[in-house]
């Protein structure tokens, strides 16, 4: 690990960063050229403690998780990314499935807050989510394992399945496409190898050879709280990494819309009984 040359980086592409480049106010008494220390921990979700340590440099050597953090706050293309992870003294993640999420659609979700909307891996794991995505189906980055993948609590966790009564034909249909293309040896194949041995359904469903479809109509999910809400998918594919932003909307006028309204209100006290486990309680630990 290069501390001082990971310290220069993390600097240079800060400053180089503006409030307006996500999706931050500018304020009348900035001073700072480009972002602050602050504002990068909070978008990276860590302390500001633990990153000024990295910027000074006398801070720990990140994992890999936290420098996946910093990537997708700091705004970095893939090969800006891929730079980072090596001056950490760690090999490049694979492209096809790690968790980095390009900076174009990193902007366009920013531009969604107040939507219902989430960023997808070709594994179903979610990567990031708005408030109401939460309120709607539940915090999704309290997942660790195989379940981080919607399919595979799909086909293992009950709760998941009564809140998406309908999508197993489409979720298998999904992991299919992404076996196919990455072989019995990758994450999906280890995925598909576990599901096949748990779940009668999805061997049953498997055996089907189902074929995905890019297109995400009609959606019904039966939320816990609300009832039924009745709703449109839309879909951004990234052809670069497979990775899909994914809104759901809701006619307006319409009962299910009342409900979506409501959810923002009531926020995402919902589904999630399992703790959070996830960058949240690290930054508890690396503040100390």
């Amino acid at each position: 690990m290069d501390r001082t040359r990971l310290a220069e980086y993390l600097r240079t592409r800060r400053e180089a960063l503006q409030p307006e480049d996500v999706g931050l106010p500018r304020g009348r008494r900035r001073r700072t050229h480009g972002l602050r220390r602050e504002e990068v921990a909070v978008l990276s979700d860590m302390s500001i403690d633990y990153y000024s340590r990295l910027e000074q440099p006398r801070g720990p050597h990140p994992s890999e998780q936290i420098l996946g953090a910093l990537a997708r706050g700091l705004r970095l293309s893939m090969e800006e990314r891929d730079h980072l992870f090596r001056l950490a003294g760690y090999a490049t993640p694979r492209r096809s499935t790690d968790d980095h999420v390009n900076p174009g659609m990193v902007r366009i979700f920013d531009g969604l807050r107040d939507a219902a909307a989430q960023v997808v891996s070709p594994l179903g794991e979610t990567l990031l989510q708005t408030p109401l995505s939460v309120a709607l189906i539940g915090d999704e980055s309290v997942h660790k394992g195989l379940a981080r993948s919607l399919h595979y609590r799909w086909f293992t966790d009950p709760a998941t399945r009564l809140l998406r009564p309908a999508e197993g034909p489409l979720i298998v249909a999904d992991l299919h496409e992404s076996y196919i293309r990455d072989g019995k040896d990758s994450r999906a194949g280890a995925l598909v190898g576990a599901l096949l041995e748990e779940s009668p359904d999805f061997a049953a469903l498997w055996r089907e050879h189902p074929v995905a479809s890019r297109y995400c109509g009609p959606v019904q999910l039966v939320h816990p709280q609300v009832g039924p809400i009745d709703l449109h998918c839309q879909r951004l594919i990234d052809p670069d990494q497979s990775q899909q932003l994914v809104v759901y909307t809701a006619q307006p006028g319409s009962e299910s819309h009342e409900k979506l309204e409501l959810l923002k209100v009531i926020g995402g006290q919902h589904l999630d009984e399992a703790p959070a486990a996830g960058l949240g309680d690290q930054r508890a630990s690396q503040s100390r």
